[in-house]
């Protein structure tokens, strides 16, 4: 798509990744998204998502608007990611509320709920349903000295042989013949 800004197409939503994230908030809160409404149209008042925090740690919030003007609901969304953070959710995955409210970038929206999904596998009180990959864990290693100092002694395959550095047998193209006196 020439001429759109980078940040733009990176938004693209992908109906398949929206459907996931949907069946696994309904089986976590236990209750089926209003029919008829679309995906964002459900999440834009943030009560499902606070429902969805609280399966996940009960009381982590701990007033959910359910009546009000847009005030009272977008406080909804910006108490989710409160939570979020607080549950354990990297604040470099969450969405801003106006990518919700606005619904300027559901992706981003998308994006989010699946980090959610992840990082409940960190929680091992949790015995729910999961979203997306677990997340790998810390395979830490430790080396002796000795092990260590062997290590500096070998030469990788790479940086060729420690003989001698010459080009012999390199032959880039066809070689140039000149001839003379035509």
């Amino acid at each position: 798509m020439p001429g759109r800004p980078i940040w733009q197409c990176a938004g693209k939503r992908e109906p398949e990744k929206e459907a996931e994230a949907q069946s696994w908030i309904e089986a976590v809160i236990g209750e089926r998204f209003p029919p008829g409404i679309a995906y964002e149209e459900a999440l834009r008042d943030g009560i499902i998502l606070c429902k969805l925090m609280n399966r996940l740690q009960p009381g982590i919030i701990t007033k959910v608007n359910i009546s009000g003007g847009d005030y009272k609901f977008m406080d909804n969304i910006s108490q989710f990611q409160k939570a979020c953070v607080k549950y354990g959710v990297p604040d470099v995955d969450l969405f801003q509320t106006t990518d919700l409210w606005d619904q300027k970038n559901i992706a981003l929206v998308t994006q989010t709920i699946f980090a959610l999904g992840r990082t409940a596998y960190k929680h091992p009180e949790w015995r729910g349903p999961f979203l997306g990959p677990k997340p790998a864990e810390e395979n830490r290693r430790e080396f002796s000295e000795d092990v260590l100092r062997a290590g500096q002694t070998v030469i990788g395959l790479q940086a060729g042989t420690n003989k001698v550095a010459t080009q012999s047998g390199q032959n880039f193209g066809a070689s140039r013949k000149i001839i003379l006196g035509k």
